[in-house]
């Protein structure tokens, strides 16, 4: 967790390191040139204001400066950068290559280009004044545009290093998030179905202890049975995979709702359909069996799978429907919605909807073959 920090704490350093051995440099072309120590004094002080505004640019809040308080701020260091030539001369030619850097790195193209070159040529013409040498007019030149490319760039990799680390961080954030979600969803969808068919077959049991044992003992087993798949589905869900067969849901939910006395039509006739493809519909015909359990004084069920075009067409349809719920609202109906979210990242659909014989139907449209670019991350993400 330190590595991002400490990234950029370098990269500050190293850029810090950088700008002030380039300072060095003039103050000691300074003191060569045997000026006085106060101006040695003066050259000191410019450098330290020049720097620390250079060194400024590099932080967050410098960025998120209003576009005057900005201006304001490369004023000031224009300022310090050419100014000292008044006292300096050709000890001081060094130094604007710095603002140079400092309008690329905080004025927006086109501006930053223009203010860059304006700066590079204004030196030119001040070094062409103190000497006639064209080769040391022409050194000159070439020194603050790479000064200033040099403090850009450096600059630049600072910032990105800190911005990198931020993203890094909320990329983990996010992960975090994700996989919560996954587990939330993943828990209601599978100990929903399997609590409601236990309670159930109990209810059932109670019932037949007495009058028919042989058939209470049967339930039982159902109800081992159920339990131990819940346990085992939990430690995937834990694991993080999950693989469920459309097949297999299917004769549960006979089995299940059966014992609670309605009537079910089944008619599944499908090709063979990827794994991500039969989890999500497993799932889907899971939920509908526990919504019906839980929200319908259903008699009759009716669930149907065909394929169409290239797309599998699933739907669950049961009477007894109080009314028609729709796709839930922002306030509950989590597990409607967890199975839409889970329809939409195959490139599938859900839809509910009730009519007035109080039929309610939820159908869902998957495509029968999926991308490798699709079906991997699905995979991993039931």
């Amino acid at each position: 967790m330190r590595t991002g920090p400490t990234a950029s704490r370098l990269a500050r350093a190293v850029v810090a390191t950088v700008v002030t051995g380039l300072s060095l440099v003039a103050l000691l072309n300074i003191i060569e040139a045997a000026q006085e120590p106060r101006a040695v004094v003066l050259a000191l002080v410019s450098m330290g204001g020049l720097l620390s505004l250079q060194l400024f640019f590099l932080t967050d809040r410098a960025r998120r400066l209003a576009g005057p308080a900005r201006l304001g701020l490369l004023i000031a260091q224009s300022l310090l950068g050419f100014l000292p030539f008044l006292v300096f001369g050709q000890s001081w030619v060094g130094m604007p290559g710095f603002v140079a850097g400092s309008f690329l790195l905080m004025l927006a193209p086109p501006r930053s280009v223009v203010a860059f070159a304006a700066t590079v040529f204004g030196t030119m013409v001040i070094q062409s004044a103190m000497t006639t040498e064209v080769l040391l007019v022409a050194y000159t030149t070439v020194s603050t545009v790479l000064t200033g490319l040099i403090v850009y760039g450096l600059s630049q990799m600072s910032i990105l290093v800190g911005e990198l680390h931020t993203t890094r961080t909320e990329l983990a954030r996010l992960a975090v998030i994700r996989e919560r979600l996954r587990f939330s969803r993943d828990l209601h969808d599978l100990l929903g179905y399997s609590l409601s068919a236990v309670t159930l077959k109990s209810e059932l049991t109670r019932r037949l202890v007495v009058r028919n044992p042989d058939r209470a003992l049967a339930e039982l087993d159902d109800i081992l049975g159920i339990s131990r798949q819940a346990l085992a589905d939990v430690r995937e869900l834990a694991s993080g995979y999950r693989d469920m067969s459309l097949g297999d849901e299917a004769r549960s939910a006979q089995s299940v709702l059966a014992a609670a006395g309605i009537r079910v039509r089944m008619e599944i006739d499908h090709p063979a359909l990827p794994q991500a493809v039969s989890t999500v519909l497993a799932t889907v015909l899971r939920e509908g069996v526990t919504n019906l359990l839980r929200h319908s004084r259903a008699r009759n069920c009716e669930v149907l799978v065909s394929e169409q075009g290239g797309r599998v067409l699933f739907t669950i349809a049961n009477d007894g429907a109080d009314q028609g719920p729709g796709l839930p609202s922002e306030h509950g109906g989590s597990g409607l919605r967890n199975l839409a979210d889970r329809a939409g990242a195959l490139g599938g659909r859900l839809v509910t909807c009730c009519s007035p014989d109080g039929w309610f139907r939820l159908r869902a449209e998957l495509p029968v073959s999926l991308p490798a670019a699709v079906e991997a991350p699905a995979q991993l993400a039931s």
